[in-house]
């Protein structure tokens, strides 16, 4: 059996045998924290995170042998080995949220592992390297965007559908995962909302007020659809032969914005992330920096993120250092 290869043997805690494990619970530990995890990125994220872990502390990776080893550890040999792999982390020149997130990870599983009485330790000695944000929230203006619908062939099916998601993630700053995800139930013009699945939500959804434009692009969108004689189950779902009728991706999104932007000329790098950044700045500006209201509409839990948004509308600087070059 190879052993961790960063700790003595000797100071292993004794092996369980193979046959043990079922009953134990360790084979089955790492999915079942996975499955904790609503979101499919995270789950990905976080799998890649502990497998490069196991991959740094074992030659043989991670198995259910190596991860009862590990969590049967004593919590300073067990921190030993996340600060050697912190470490090996920082020498890649990595960037600092890189590392935290995949010290996250680790931190993680091991809690969860706490939690089901299969560990006996946790690693909040490790600390997260500090962090210095700057959230570029620069995106576009509202004449930019008027552009881009424009530029969306409103008479064809595919048209119809495009410009009911453009409007979304303009007038009610959606992230593409939240379009891609509603379902045709979600949607409900008598009430004039749509019931979205938010960031963070763990699957429970939430409902957003539409706007008339978009209540009319949704209408025709359901309209055009309406004669084919079986409606997928997503309110958003792909045309093309091989593939019609399954579920649009986020990558789709993407895509779909930047066609639309590229054809309108606009030479900013548009996702659509940026134009959720663009439609806060744009409500930021029509409120007068009202972030309490625009907190209803990015859904942000924290102020302190807009105030990001609204620092950066604002230019403070800037205009400071304006006011210092007149007094030359």
């Amino acid at each position: 059996m190879k052993q961790l290869k960063q700790v003595q043997s000797n100071t292993l805690v004794p092996f369980l045998k193979p046959s043990n494990f079922n009953s134990l619970g360790y084979s089955t530990l790492y999915e079942d924290w996975l499955a904790l995890f609503p979101s499919a990125k995270t789950v990905r994220v976080y799998r890649q995170a502990i497998s490069e872990f196991f991959s740094f502390i074992c030659e043989s990776g991670l198995n259910p042998d190596i991860l009862a080893q590990f969590l049967l550890l004593e919590q300073p040999q067990a921190s030993e080995l996340v600060y050697q792999y912190q470490g090996w982390l920082t020498s890649k020149s990595l960037a600092p949220a890189t590392i935290n997130r995949k010290l996250a990870s680790i931190k993680s599983l091991v809690n969860y592992g706490a939690e089901v009485g299969k560990c006996h330790y946790t690693l909040t000695n490790i600390k997260s390297k500090n962090v210095i944000n700057y959230r570029d929230t620069s995106g576009i203006g509202s004449d930019s965007f008027k552009l881009i619908l424009n530029q969306v062939d409103r008479t064809t099916i595919r048209g119809k559908r495009d410009y009911a998601i453009l409007l979304l993630l303009w007038g009610n700053a959606l992230r593409r995962s939240e379009v891609t995800n509603c379902r045709l139930c979600d949607y409900e013009p008598l009430e004039k909302r749509l019931w979205i699945v938010g960031k963070g939500r763990k699957g429970q959804s939430q409902p957003v007020s539409l706007g008339v434009s978009t209540i009319n692009a949704l209408n025709e969108w359901i309209c055009a659809i309406r004669d084919f004689s079986s409606l997928p189950e997503y309110l958003f779902f792909a045309l093309i032969e091989h593939h019609w009728g399954h579920q649009l991706t986020p990558e789709s999104i993407y895509y779909l914005v930047r066609k639309y932007a590229n054809k309108a000329g606009i030479l900013k790098q548009l996702s659509p992330h940026r134009l959720r950044h663009s439609a806060i700045t744009a409500a930021l500006e029509i409120t007068n920096g009202d972030v309490r209201a625009v907190q209803k509409l990015s859904r942000h839990s924290s102020l302190n993120t807009l105030m990001v948004y609204d620092d950066n509308r604002r230019n403070e600087q800037g205009r400071v250092t304006d006011m210092l070059e007149d007094l030359l």
